[in-house]
């Protein structure tokens, strides 16, 4: 390790700096870090993969750190496709409920009926899931209760809400992303947060704490933060509502249950 120079450092970085950004930055923060021990070990004086390879290196190009979102008034179009198209039922009703919930795919994908209330129609992921503080409580709209509904004909031993077609486990973590790539749809997974965000602000009167609650962000200081501890649920029940009405309108629930039902009846 005493051996290694900035330039046997820059040999490695220097054909993938440009071509592959984010790989390059693993690779040389690796270097990095195994340098800097050799250097609190006493085997070198130096780090080689510092600050004169930043200096030695070109600019590396931005990568945007945002995730491919749809414009809100697009989303509704997008669900529609995905019922049109030859993804499995369960795909279906879970991209779906992934939309109206503004939640995450793994969290979905991870549901279980033991976190689902249908009573006070609430759906609780526990904090352990989030890695958070604290469980997030999600109202759930009439619409996200009529997916639930079409659900429970699929259950299976797992527990999950929407188990895969396939092993009757999870879904793959890459199944919507290759969906919505394959039905053309220019947006990721996560992308359906922005789109709800930007609902939010322009088409809604939700003040600004209500619309981050729904995504389970936590705002201000600690200080704030102390004394805000309300979850603010019953005024999220009634704009995750709005969402659902904005996206499906009076689209026919009954229309996507007998849908749903009928692809069960006939095995797909």
């Amino acid at each position: 390790m005493g051996d290694i120079t900035t330039a046997d450092v820059l040999r490695v970085l220097t054909p993938i700096w440009a071509a592959k950004t984010e790989t390059a930055r693993k690779v040389r923060q690796r270097i990095a870090m195994a340098m800097d021990w050799a250097v609190a070990q006493g085997f070198r004086e130096d780090n080689p993969a510092g600050k004169a390879v930043s200096l030695a290196l070109p600019k590396m190009p931005k990568v945007g750190s945002h995730q491919r979102a749809l414009p809100h008034g697009d989303v509704a179009t997008a669900i529609r496709t995905v019922w049109a198209s030859e993804a499995s039922r369960v795909v279906k009703l879970s991209t779906e409920f992934l939309i109206l919930t503004a939640t995450r795919s793994g969290q979905v994908r991870g549901a279980t009926w033991d976190e689902v209330d249908l009573e006070s129609r609430t759906w609780t992921i526990p904090a352990v899931r989030l890695k958070a503080l604290r469980d997030h409580r999600i109202p759930l709209s009439g619409r996200a209760m009529a997916i639930l509904d079409v659900a429970m004909v699929l259950d299976g031993a797992s527990g999950l809400v929407f188990p895969s077609p396939v092993k009757g486990g999870q879904i793959s973590d890459m199944t919507y992303s290759k969906m919505l790539r394959d039905l053309g749809i220019p947006c990721v997974p996560h992308g359906f947060w922005s789109s709800f965000r930007d609902f939010a602000s322009e088409m809604t009167d939700a003040p600004r704490e209500v619309a981050e609650a729904v995504l389970a962000h936590k705002l201000g200081d600690a200080t704030e933060l102390a004394y805000a501890r309300s979850d603010l649920f019953e005024r999220r029940r009634k704009f995750m509502q709005e969402w659902a009405d904005y996206l499906c309108g009076q689209q026919s629930v009954a229309e996507m249950v007998e849908k749903a039902l009928g692809a069960v009846a006939g095995g797909e």
